[in-house]
C-alpha cells in the first residue's frame, strides 16, 4: 500500500514508495514466498517503480540472502493512466468510463490501453520463464499487469480484467511452461491469495 492507493487514487506511473502498512505486507509477501519455495532457485523481476522495488528487495533478501539481486523490467510497469495519474476513480468521466470498460483499446488521455498491458506483460514472461526454465520467477507488479497476466494465461478478453479484485500485496501463481515447440501457456494456479496479510 502507498498512500496514493490508501486515498483511493488512480496509482500508475506516479511513483510514491510504500507507507509503513505497505511495509509490512511486503515483508509478509517475502515471508510467504520464501515458504513456498524452499529448496528452488528463485528469479526476482521488478517494475521500476519504487513501490514494487521495495516489495521485490524484501523477497530477494528473505529467499536469496541479497537484495540487489533482482532486475527492473520495463514490461511489468502499472497502466499508464496519463492525465488521470493520481485523481480519484470517482474523477473519470462516466462516459469515459463506460468506454473504458467496453474497449480495450480505449486509453486514458495520453495513457495506456488494456491491449498493450497485455502484449508487453505476455511477452515480459514469455521471456522469462525461457530463460530460467525450471526457476520460481517471482514479479513484483501492479494490478493492472497482474490481471493482464491472467487475462493472458486464460486466453480470454481484457474486459475481464473488470471482473477481478486484487488486493494490495496479494499472491497470484501462474504456472508457466514451455513446449517442444517452444511456445509458451499457462494455468492459473490462485488468484489474489491474501491469508499471508490477516496479521497486517
Amino acid at each position: 500500500r502507498t498512500a496514493v492507493n490508501a486515498q483511493g487514487r488512480l496509482s500508475g506511473r506516479h511513483d510514491p514508495d510504500l507507507d509503513q502498512l505497505g511495509e509490512r505486507q511486503a515483508r509478509a509477501v517475502a515471508e510467504a514466498v520464501r515458504a513456498s519455495t524452499l529448496g528452488r532457485t528463485v528469479t526476482v523481476v521488478t517494475s521500476p517503480l519504487i513501490r514494487c522495488v521495495r516489495t521485490a528487495e524484501m523477497v530477494a533478501l528473505t529467499c536469496r540472502g541479497d537484495a540487489t539481486q533482482l532486475t527492473p523490467d520495463d514490461r511489468f510497469v502499472e497502466l499508464d493512466y496519463g492525465e488521470w495519474d493520481g485523481r480519484p476513480l470517482s474523477a473519470v468521466p462516466a462516459e469515459s468510463w463506460r468506454r473504458w470498460r467496453e474497449d480495450p483499446d480505449f486509453a486514458p488521455p495520453g495513457g495506456e490501453t488494456l491491449t498493450s498491458v497485455t502484449a508487453r506483460v505476455s511477452a515480459g514472461v514469455s521471456d522469462w520463464v525461457s530463460r530460467h526454465p525450471g526457476e520460481v520467477l517471482v514479479v513484483a507488479s501492479h494490478v493492472t499487469p497482474i490481471k493482464a497476466a491472467v487475462v493472458w494465461a486464460l486466453d480470454v478478453g481484457e474486459q475481464a480484467t473488470w471482473r477481478m479484485r486484487l488486493s494490495n500485496a496479494s499472491i497470484t501463481r501462474l504456472d508457466v511452461a514451455t513446449d517442444v515447440r517452444d511456445r509458451v501457456s499457462a494455468t492459473v494456479m490462485a488468484f489474489n491469495e491474501t491469508l499471508h496479510l490477516e496479521q497486517e
